[in-house]
């Protein structure tokens, strides 16, 4: 799949969502909204997940929105952050919502027990995919990051943005030679020394930006939940500094 057939599945998962969700939300119900919120934050992540479930770009796109349907309607009661992280929640579901649809691929009758040997029929849900899983959640957490960033840059005018993602995909692009393609993109000049100084900053604000989206999605900020999950996350290196309590 081109990443512009992905891009475009992505974009009209978001369009289904938004327009269910709105059809859906009581305004009386704080809670439910900000999971209807969070929920639509991380559509990318159910499409791909399910995508390496069923391998078939059609159904996926139609797992995801049946999945929205059931949420609204309340069949995931157990979306509570008490009782555990809200991407461990997905993930389950999201596994059993495949294994209903491979079911009725095979035509099987009723739900089977986890050890059943018609289950061995099935693609299985491998360690593989979960992995894929973690990675896809990583993702779309730097992804909100970089957007986040990405507003920061445009309100203040402050090029965060352009120089830390030219440094992510450069690495080794000198100070001088960033200076120069910004000043002649801005039309206006950075100094080597300016460059370095916006680059620290820029990477300071990412870090706090990202810190803020993983306590989104835990829907808390206490900081031994948020260091244990960007730990298990693979995301600790980035921003750890910007932990609360952690000395800047």
């Amino acid at each position: 799949m081109v990443a512009y057939d992905l891009n475009a599945r992505l974009a009209s998962i978001s369009t289904q969502w938004t327009n269910l969700f709105r059809a859906h939300r009581d305004q009386g119900e704080v809670a439910a909204a900000a999971q209807r919120e969070l929920l639509l934050r991380y559509y990318g992540a159910v499409y791909r997940y399910l995508l390496g479930i069923v391998r078939d770009p059609a159904a996926a796109e139609e797992l995801t929105q049946e999945f929205a349907v059931r949420y609204l309607r309340g069949d995931f009661k157990t979306a509570d952050p008490e009782r555990g992280r809200f991407r461990d929640f997905l993930r389950a579901a999201l596994r059993h919502l495949a294994h209903e649809h491979w079911r009725k691929c095979a035509k099987l009758p009723v739900p089977l027990p986890t050890d059943s040997a018609a289950l061995g029929e099935m693609p299985a849900v491998s360690d593989v995919l979960d992995r894929q899983y973690l990675d896809g959640w990583r993702e779309e957490l730097l992804a909100h990051a970089w957007d986040a960033l990405a507003a920061v840059e445009q309100q203040s005018g402050l090029p965060y943005h352009a120089v830390l993602r030219s440094k992510a995909e450069q690495p080794q692009l000198p100070a001088a030679e960033l200076a120069a393609w910004l000043s002649a993109e801005r039309g206006r000049p950075f100094t080597e020394e300016g460059i370095r100084q916006v680059l620290h900053r820029a990477r300071k604000k990412f870090a706090e930006l990202l810190v803020a989206e993983v306590a989104r999605s835990l829907q808390t900020a206490a900081p031994e939940a948020l260091e244990q999950e960007l730990s298990e996350l693979d995301l600790l290196g980035y921003c750890k500094s910007a932990l609360p309590g952690q000395a800047t």
